[in-house]
């Protein structure tokens, strides 16, 4: 059986998400034991012109929404939380599992050669469906997730590789 667009994305999205929290907790723990305060690292940026974690994690919860819910047809909904804690941060890596784990497979599944319209910047594309999750959204996911992960790494978070790939 070919691999679904469905099968290529949410359980994809799920499994870096739920890694990203774990990260997240790491991240938190390494911070109490060493007495960081955890706005330092939450506030951290590889470089001065790139976003900092909060921001990163930010995107890596807000690509599996806004593709799952285009790709469904469905409206894309607005996370109301903050981002100054990491519970912050974990609560927004849940509410956008719990969304993409609610929708349909059926509603994703089929829309390979749907038009996806969607912006970048000021401007707006217009992808298929397959081109869409697989050379943008998919894309823009890993580098998120990369670079927050990145970041905590550097601020001398213990992490392995096996943080960031997750648990099957």
């Amino acid at each position: 059986m070919p691999l679904s667009m469905y099968q290529a994305s949410v359980p994809v999205y799920v499994r870096m998400l739920k890694a990203l929290g774990a990260v997240l907790d790491k991240a938190a723990a390494h911070a109490q034991a060493n007495k960081i305060k955890p706005e330092a690292l939450i506030t951290t940026r590889l470089f001065p012109d790139m976003w900092s974690l909060a921001e990163q994690v930010r995107a890596a919860a807000s690509f599996p929404v806004r593709s799952s819910a285009r790709l469904a047809g469905l409206p894309i909904p607005e996370y109301d939380g903050k981002d100054d804690t990491f519970d912050d941060l974990k609560s927004r890596i849940a509410w956008a599992i719990a969304f993409i784990e609610g929708i349909d497979a059926a509603a994703i599944d089929g829309t390979e050669e749907k038009p996806i319209t969607f912006p970048i910047g000021r401007e707006s594309r217009t992808l298929s469906g397959q081109l869409y999750l697989l050379n943008f959204t998919l894309p823009n996911f890993y580098f998120h997730v990369t670079t927050a992960y990145a970041i905590l790494r550097h601020k001398g978070v213990p992490l392995e590789k096996q943080d960031f790939v997750g648990d099957d």
